[in-house]
């Protein structure tokens, strides 16, 4: 976990810096628990300088074993995904720290706004075509769980990513929803930022 913390600090954080210190600072309160899921995951109020912030909360203890995958990890997972995104500039992972948290350290994750009824099983055809950076991270962080739920666009109409628990396994375990541009060339766009995982591969060893 201090690996985690320390690779975290090394990449860009996001552009409120009162989100990022609320998350890493501020005092976590249970607001509730989200139901669906087999691992424990909480919403959460952030108390940071006199303002209160919503973060979704999965702490290590709350995870449910897995036979292909390690023991209390998957927190570190989630963070993991966020510093990916980020070190590639796609922006998709809503800030992500790790956190000791009410039932002990896990993940606390930036919580964003959104429209549950509106998910990739109805976006519209030119929201479906801005899906390719999320292929291409999945495929990069060998996502073994993206759901057509856990792809949303906020109110802003920014496009997020969540749940990324089941990601970086040493054997191939993609598995996705999204197959809406098999066999297509991967865009110029999308490769050049590729470079800059070096930088991550270099802390990570």
């Amino acid at each position: 976990m201090e690996l985690v913390d320390t690779l975290q600090y090394n990449f860009p954080m996001p552009t409120d810096p009162h989100l990022q210190r609320a998350l890493q600072q501020g005092e976590i309160e249970l607001k509730g628990q989200f139901m669906l899921g087999s691992n424990y995951t909480f919403l959460v109020n952030v108390r940071h300088e006199g303002q209160i912030l919503q973060a979704v909360y999965k702490p290590s203890k709350g995870e449910q074993p897995l036979w292909d995958f390690e023991d209390n990890t998957l927190a570190l997972r989630e963070v993991a995904a966020y510093i990916v995104s980020e070190a590639l500039g796609f922006e998709l992972v809503p800030f992500t720290v790790l956190r000791e948290g009410p039932f002990g350290p896990g993940s606390l994750q930036q919580h964003i706004e959104y429209d549950p009824n509106y998910h990739y099983f109805n976006f519209t055809s030119a929201d479906k075509s801005l899906l390719k950076s999320v292929v291409l991270f999945d495929l990069l962080c060998n996502n073994a769980d993206r759901k057509g739920g856990h792809i949303f666009f906020d109110a802003a109409h920014k496009l997020w990513a969540i749940d990324h628990g089941l990601c970086f396994h040493e054997e191939d375990k993609l598995r996705t929803v999204i197959w809406d541009f098999a066999a297509e060339p991967i865009p110029d766009s999308l490769l050049s930022p590729l470079s800059r995982l070096s930088a991550c591969r270099a802390d990570l060893e």
